[in-house]
């Protein structure tokens, strides 16, 4: 009891400074993403142009990630967190003072850079301090909240933002929350000095990075460009696809990979990587669906049709009421209560309409949130079941791509359904509507089959051994 009372406090902490550093960069994809037509007509530029606004943010970002791995071995993970918290500071301020949409476009980028750091390095602070498996579900559940209730609540803010202050103001609320993460970081976060003779695997640099980046970018134009067979979305994904497929075999006889593709050895880091490409895929989907639903659909404003999906988030929020249950049931009965939940959630707005009512389609939020909150809680979890120290880094890489890869899948494939029901169904859009959700319902269910395969409770004797050695690793941390 005592050597529980110790641990939880020193990863309670940890995990609060982790969350304070995360709410910039996850609200401000969908904070900016509200602000695009008041930029754009500010800004005296086309709509193709003003998306690359957004679409700077996911390149940079998809390009970034792969680096985390090694930079965090290269100079540790307080180092590289500190660092990419003052180059989001910078590049807000930046965004911020942008004079026209060039600029602005490149300091999205810059921003872009650091958000893809930060995700990952969140990752394994946490489970590099707690010792993987010892870090309990309430922890996970804390440190895994912004990223689920920014894209929820991002819309509200944005909206509020745009209808009162100017839409530099979005940029502006960034660097006051990224100086006191930056001050609690320093204060609290465990020092690693990291090792200055790791080697970058400079080749898996040069196919992973342009090779993710193709691909997102590519799938990012599949709505614009009405399907996957325009050469716009074709060329860069068969190019981006190429890239990964080489990168795989070069990384598969590297001494020192760029990322760790042997960790997939392990059946339950595997099942957990699948899941997070799952997750992303029908997460991330739906979230396309939901405000266009409310405002297209219904005719509801921004901030109204914002202040309708926070539902979802109160959903997610309860979710991490239950993060003990993560330790006492084990992953796979999680996931799949989880996946059943999502399903059970979305399925409401499968059959509604212009009039349905909007207690019920809340209901079904609050439902979906905590299906989705639980999953992520489980999949994290699982994702560092039995890895070493050192294998943490390549772990958290690897799981942010699949989670963003499967994020702009599911992005691109729901948008072509909404946009040709839309077309086909142009007297009833509804009927559009109903039809992508359910695509949305059927991206979720291979979720079903790979929960199977996430490791289940395990045996007392194991986890007393886990909780020995947490206890060992968090009193190191404290003292």
């Amino acid at each position: 009891m005592t050597t529980t009372k110790t641990r939880e406090p020193s990863l309670l902490v940890l995990a609060l400074v982790i969350v304070i550093g995360l709410i910039a960069p996850l609200l401000d994809t969908t904070i900016v993403n509200v602000a695009i037509p008041s930029l754009r007509q500010d800004l005296h530029t086309t709509v193709s142009t003003i998306q690359w606004v957004s679409t700077a943010y996911l390149l940079a970002m998809a390009m970034s990630i792969p680096v985390t791995g090694w930079a965090t071995k290269r100079f540790g993970a307080r180092t590289v967190w500190i660092f990419a918290l003052w180059l989001f500071l910078a590049g807000s301020m930046l965004a911020g003072l942008a004079w026209n949409i060039g600029s602005l476009i490149g300091f999205r980028a810059l921003q872009g850079v650091a958000a893809g750091l930060l995700i990952p390095i969140m990752q394994t602070l946490l489970f590099g301090a707690a010792g993987g498996k010892a870090a309990s579900g309430n922890t996970v559940a804390l440190v895994s909240l912004p990223a689920l209730l920014g894209p929820v609540l991002g819309p509200v803010i944005g909206g509020l933002i745009i209808n009162h202050l100017d839409w530099r103001w979005i940029f502006y609320v960034n660097p006051v929350i990224c100086l006191a993460a930056i001050l609690l970081a320093i204060r609290y976060l465990p020092r690693d000095t990291g090792d200055r003779t790791h080697p970058l695997d400079w080749t898996g640099l040069l196919l992973l990075s342009p090779g993710l980046a193709a691909l997102v970018y590519g799938l990012s134009e599949i709505g614009d460009r009405g399907g996957f067979g325009h050469p716009a979305v074709l060329i860069p994904m068969l190019g981006g696809a190429a890239l990964i497929v080489v990168f795989v075999f070069q990384a598969l006889r590297a001494a020192e990979p760029l990322v760790d593709l042997r960790l997939f050895r392990s059946r339950s880091f595997t099942a957990a990587s699948v899941l997070m490409f799952l997750s992303g895929l029908a997460s991330f989907g739906a979230l396309l669906l939901l405000p266009l639903y409310y405002q297209q659909l219904r005719g509801e404003s921004v901030v109204t049709a914002g202040l309708l999906m926070v539902p979802q988030g109160l959903g997610i929020a309860l979710s991490r009421l239950v993060g003990g249950v993560l330790d006492r049931w084990g992953g796979r009965v999680v996931v799949l209560v989880s996946v059943i939940l999502l399903i059970v959630g979305t399925l409401p707005f499968a059959f509604a309409g212009l009039h349905t009512s909007v207690t019920v389609l809340a209901i079904a939020l609050v439902i979906r949130g905590a299906g989705l909150g639980m999953i992520l809680m489980a999949v994290m979890l699982g994702a560092y079941e039995g890895l070493t120290p050192a294998e943490i880094p390549h772990a958290s890489t690897t799981t942010r791509i699949m989670q963003q890869v499967g994020g702009s899948f599911g992005t691109a494939i729901l948008a072509v359904v909404l946009q040709r029901g839309l077309t086909s169904h142009a007297a009833e859009p509804a009927t559009a509507f109903d039809h992508a959700f359910l695509w949305a319902v059927i991206l979720t269910m291979p979720a079903l089959v790979a929960a199977f395969f996430v490791p289940g409770r395990r045996p007392a004797s194991a986890e007393a051994e886990a909780d020995a050695a947490g206890a060992e690793k968090a009193d190191a941390i404290a003292g």
